[in-house]
């Protein structure tokens, strides 16, 4: 039977090349823009249609043989067949159709793309584990493509490579112990390493259901020593895991052009990318300017990976963070880095924010906002006072899109500019900085 034929005439936000059959919008995993394919339809729907590129018929330029063996089982990534260098204009692409077609708005600018590194990057990642026999025992890996199944994978490389290495030495551990079958997930974090500019910590945190036995703990210990990784134990919440061997491991991540150190624990949201990160954080200074003498909110501040920068600069500045473990945290931070005089930090849960609670922080002359993908769409709403500039970080292009809408129709911003940051490379997420001015 012979497949039906698209030509790609654009991507979509998950890195799709999207084409019109009879009519229909079809999505196209694992097609580019410009290619010629053809493709397998996988779901149905009255107005589009999900499918598979199974076959180029004219190949785009851009295209490239995916480094990973696993691509195209693996859900991790889903641009590798996409030239790492086109990868940032595409997510551009992505991020100004959301301006256009949720808010009907253009950046004034488009910034400059930011880009880290593109392979070994991921120095956090929750890997998936499962015991099936039936496919050969202990899986671990991310949740294979358009499945809840694990794609068992030999090396990642998104992973730094020593973990990459690891991961069939990891895989034999898990099925050496007594309750392989009660730990669903091994995560990693990873740290710099106190007085070693180059040097990092590896972390990793073993989710378990029941009880490991002695015997468990000692080939958790020994691994540990082979492999050069802290190993940890988590048995039930985030907050719940601590280090196998006793004490606390310190963790912490670097801005050096701010002079600034931030620790934090293996739970504690903080960035994947950390070259990508630096270059995040210096160009929301650039568009922020925050200056001595005056006042800066920083609002879902977290550990204060945007506060005390903003605070290196001589402005004070006010953290607000739903998390309160987080908010001690920064504060802990604030103050090993020299800055407590200038930055303070409050619990607040920001979703809900009224005119009355945001009034409650005071004025500011300046606003960061860098919510989670549910934006900040509350705190747009109850500004008053408004700040003369805003800079919003944002991980959702379409909530983004929507909060931008509200800052300039509603409260009488302009959109200055906007530029994304390939914080994910190989995926389709989509990081975006954007600057906000009143006349």
């Amino acid at each position: 039977m012979r497949m039906p034929v698209a030509v790609i005439e654009s991507l979509d936000h998950e890195g799709r090349g999207v084409a019109r059959v009879g009519g229909k919008a079809v999505f196209v995993e694992g097609a580019l823009l410009g290619e010629t394919v053809e493709f397998e339809t996988l779901r149905v729907r009255p107005t589009y249609e999900q499918a598979r590129a199974v076959r180029i018929l004219h190949e785009s330029g851009l295209r490239v043989v995916p480094r990973c063996p696993h691509s195209g089982v693996c859900g991790g990534c889903s641009n590798l067949h996409l030239d790492p260098t086109a990868q940032a204009a595409v997510k551009q692409r992505v991020m100004e159709d959301a301006f256009w077609h949720i808010a009907r708005l253009r950046p004034e600018i488009i910034y400059p793309a930011i880009s880290g590194q593109a392979w070994g990057y991921r120095q956090r990642a929750r890997l998936g584990v499962r015991k099936v026999p039936a496919r050969g025992g202990v899986l671990i890996g991310f949740h294979e493509k358009r499945s809840s199944y694990i794609a068992d994978l030999s090396v990642c490389p998104m992973l730094p490579p020593h973990v990459s290495a690891m991961l069939p030495r990891l895989r034999a551990l898990v099925e050496g112990l007594s309750i392989a079958d009660r730990v669903p997930q091994v995560e990693l974090v990873m740290g710099e390493r106190r007085g070693e500019p180059d040097g990092f910590v590896t972390v990793l945190v073993f989710r378990h259901l029941l009880s490991f036995s002695d015997a468990d703990l000692k080939r958790l210990q020994v691994f540990g020593e082979e492999e050069g990784v802290d190993v940890w134990l988590q048995p039930g919440q985030p907050d719940t895991a601590h280090p196998l061997a006793g004490g606390e491991c310190a963790l912490f991540y670097s801005l050096p052009e701010f002079d600034v150190c931030l620790t934090f624990r293996p739970g504690d949201f903080t960035q994947v990318n950390v070259h990508a990160n630096r270059l995040l954080v210096r160009r929301a200074m650039q568009l922020l300017d925050p200056c001595a003498g005056e006042r800066v909110g920083d609002l879902f501040c977290g550990l204060g990976n945007f506060t005390l920068p903003v605070a290196r600069r001589g402005a004070t500045v006010v953290g607000v963070e739903g998390n309160a473990a987080m908010v001690a945290r920064a504060t802990k931070n604030a103050c090993a880095n020299g800055l407590d005089a200038l930055a303070v930090f409050y619990a607040a849960d920001l979703f809900e924010t009224t005119g009355d609670s945001f009034a409650a922080l005071g004025p500011f002359d300046k606003l960061l906002l860098d919510p989670p993908r549910e934006g900040a769409i509350a705190v747009v709403k109850a500004i008053e006072l408004p700040p003369r500039r805003i800079v919003y970080v944002s991980c959702n292009p379409a909530t983004l899109a929507r909060d931008a809408a509200v800052l300039v129709r509603e409260k009488g911003y302009v959109l200055r500019g906007a530029g994304v940051a390939n914080m994910f490379a190989h995926t389709s997420h989509v990081e975006t900085v954007a600057l906000f001015e009143r006349p």
